[in-house]
């Protein structure tokens, strides 16, 4: 049973971050948006670049999803997506 609840935590930590990691997604591309963003700057354009990379892959399976205006609700849908099946998946595994 031990194996299974440290498994069962290491996923249910890695949907957190994955989570947490959309969310700033978001906020960067809100903020970066508004003219946030410094030009040329090395620390901005690794952040962003790396926000997208492992963001976006995942956030694409939910484009189809209708905007509302200027507001995107796909990444929404994704993030609760993706807490209702983790929680599924943890819930099995722990059994």
């Amino acid at each position: 049973m031990e194996v299974r609840d440290g498994i069962a935590d290491f996923l249910g930590s890695l949907i957190l971050v994955y989570t947490l990691i959309i969310i700033a997604w978001v906020v960067a591309q809100l903020v970066f948006s508004l003219g946030a963003r410094v030009p040329y700057s090395r620390w901005s354009s690794a952040l962003l670049d790396f926000l997208r990379d492992v963001a976006q892959p995942y956030l694409r399976l939910f484009r189809w999803v209708p905007r509302l205006g200027p507001l995107d609700l796909s990444p929404m849908v994704a993030i609760f997506a993706l807490q209702i099946v983790g929680g599924i998946v943890v819930g099995i595994i722990r059994g």
